[in-house]
């Protein structure tokens, strides 16, 4: 194995946890007032699904990495916490900014721990064979929102000359890492960037058919190649790598999250409000354009700022032939999934009727219940088929978040609604974004966290 360090590779029992990155707060759940439209300006945190393959990209390099942008949230805090677990150095230099040292490597093992908390925990299998020629893992957490899928994984790392044991955990190891034409059975962001970490130290040249080309999977391919790595096609959906014997570190600042942007919008739109948000990058909200106009929805771009004035048409375009309109997600350059969550909650206040069309996870539609006991309208046709007619006056309820992207289009409802809302397991929110409850009230939200005994 490519062992980069001197001591013995320590065992699952022999890992201690080290202390966590951020200090967490009590649990606690939201209350919100609604009725009232928000008003001002934020600028974009960092892209969550940049920061956590990038944080992963530093175990591949002995020399310092400085990740700039990476947004203060409980999944970023559990990336950060894993590569401690390793023996790697981690130290917050100040805002979004982290120095990353990967000097030695202590131990290929992520503890169950952190694995069950996290979907992203899969990225250190790329990084880890590329680095030391073995990773272990148990199978890793994060939302429920039906099957996520980590055959496209197995397949990309195989072909690439690893061997992988499939248990109770998993074990990753390769003596020797070759380059090999990869085509992927479906395009997965994290499968694509977990080859693309395996192939930058590969022997001879990788190509990644169907690979995702979202904007986080752009930003680790910036990264790497800002490390030495050569990899072109980088946007598209065939990337070719030539391998290199070695990567140096790099000073590198993650990209706006166009999800966060995407979920300012429709909040702004759906309390009637203006929104101003800094610090944004216009390609990356092309294929949000044309969800948000269906449904009478537009910005004014300015520089590296949008704005998202409190005149909208706020009515649905038909299709040619007067068909409902439809949002269905896609992948990149597509409407994203991330995103379907927020525009059923923006389609209840919309005059008109729409069907939004999740393709994707056969459960992330399944929070509608709740919008239908708030007072919307809208029809569960299947897992993944909802229509919605608006417009309709929602009242307060008591929410439970099942993931990051209903809890926030719950919290949209609930400061749309009429009367007071109460969202509890608002971990899952925060796990996504970056200092919620300050930035909505400085936006003139009336909402407040609520300590749980």
């Amino acid at each position: 194995m490519n062992l980069r360090f001197g001591a013995r590779l320590k065992t699952f029992s022999e890992v201690v946890l080290p202390a966590k990155v951020f200090t967490g707060e009590k649990m606690h759940e939201y209350l919100i007032e609604g009725g009232f439209p928000i008003k001002g300006s934020v600028n974009a945190s960092g892209n969550k699904n940049s920061a956590l393959p990038c944080i992963a990209a530093a175990l591949l390099t002995e020399e310092p990495v400085i990740l700039r942008n990476i947004p203060e949230i409980e999944d970023t805090a559990i990336m950060l916490n894993i590569l401690q677990a390793f023996g790697v150095e981690a130290h917050k230099l100040g805002g979004g900014t982290w120095k990353i040292e990967a000097k030695t490597v202590q131990c290929v093992c992520i503890p169950l721990e952190l694995s069950k908390k996290i979907r992203a925990s899969i990225l250190f299998a790329g990084s880890m064979l590329a680095r030391c020629g073995k990773a272990e893992m148990f199978p890793p957490g994060g939302d429920v929102i039906g099957r996520r899928r980590l055959d496209t994984h197995f397949l990309a790392l195989t072909q690439l000359g690893a061997r992988v044991e499939l248990g109770s955990r998993f074990t990753f190891t390769a003596n020797k890492l070759i380059g090999a034409d990869i085509f992927l059975d479906e395009a997965s962001v994290t499968a694509t960037e977990n080859a693309l970490m395996a192939a930058v130290l590969a022997e001879g040249e990788t190509i990644i058919t169907n690979a995702a080309g979202e904007p986080h999977v752009q930003d680790l391919c910036r990264m790497l190649n800002g490390m030495g790595a050569q990899i072109t096609g980088i946007g598209s959906n065939i990337l070719r790598i030539t391998g290199v014997e070695k990567l140096h570190g790099t000073d590198f600042e993650i990209g706006p999250d166009y999800m966060e942007i995407g979920s300012y919008i429709g909040l702004a739109a759906a309390t009637k409000g203006s929104i101003r948000i800094n610090g944004i990058k216009s390609l990356d909200l092309r294929p949000l354009k044309t969800g948000f106009e269906k449904l009478g929805i537009s910005w004014i771009n300015e520089d590296d700022s949008i704005f998202v004035n409190e005149i909208q048409e706020l009515k649905t375009k038909a299709d040619f032939g007067s068909l409902i309109p439809k949002i269905d997600d896609a992948p990149w350059p597509g409407f994203p999934p991330d995103l379907t969550s927020i525009m059923t909650v923006v389609a209840t206040q919309i005059n008109g009727t729409s069907l939004i069309f999740e393709k994707m996870f056969e459960s992330r539609m399944f929070f509608v219940d709740k919008l239908i006991s708030m007072g919307a309208q809208i029809t569960l046709c299947d897992p993944h088929r909802a229509v919605v007619s608006g417009p309709t006056v929602l009242h307060g309820e008591h929410l439970v978040s099942p993931d990051v992207r209903a809890g926030m289009a719950m919290v949209i409802a609930a400061m749309t609604a009429h009367g007071e809302s109460r969202i509890s397991n608002v971990y899952q929110i925060e796990r996504g974004y970056e200092h919620l409850v300050e930035r909505l009230q400085s936006l003139g939200a009336h909402i407040r966290k609520a300590e749980l005994d």
